[in-house]
């Protein structure tokens, strides 16, 4: 498009001529998803950063705040503990998961408040214990 608006004829008017003109040449007729309906969540009102969020979802990443990632990653980490196959993993996972809660219990980040406390690697351990004696894989810890 590389003409001009002719002085004094309306911009709305120029461009309405210019994409009719398009239309009737078939410059519209073999455009990537022509004739389908738009994609989910396309919305028109402007985003500067639509292209941020674009590419996440297809990636299929999030971004959390800094305590609900760790409240997440403490979840994961207390359901790993539970399936882990000794003593002495338990042990490490939920060790190295309460130095990061601690962490953050002292040194809070902005966002909104973490809401826990480190577990208590006994407790925990006893649990393991107890689920492994009851589906007969019973584990005394000698070898941790």
């Amino acid at each position: 498009m590389t003409e001009r608006k002719p002085p004094g004829v309306p911009f709305e008017s120029w461009v309405d001529k210019q994409i009719r003109d398009a239309e009737r040449r078939g410059e519209f007729d073999r455009l990537p998803g022509a004739g389908r309906p738009l994609p989910p969540g396309t919305d028109t009102s402007y985003d500067e950063l639509w292209w941020i969020r674009g590419k996440m979802a297809r990636e299929g990443l999030s971004v959390l705040p800094p305590a609900l990632a760790l409240r997440k990653e403490a979840e994961d980490a207390l359901a790993a503990a539970r399936a882990a196959p000794s003593e002495r993993i338990v042990r490490k996972i939920i060790t190295d998961v309460n130095v990061k809660l601690r962490d953050m219990m002292f040194k809070p980040p902005p966002g909104p408040p973490l809401g826990m406390k480190p577990y208590d690697v006994e407790a925990v351990v006893r649990e393991w214990r107890e689920r492994r004696a009851a589906q007969g894989g019973a584990d005394d810890g000698s070898h941790v």
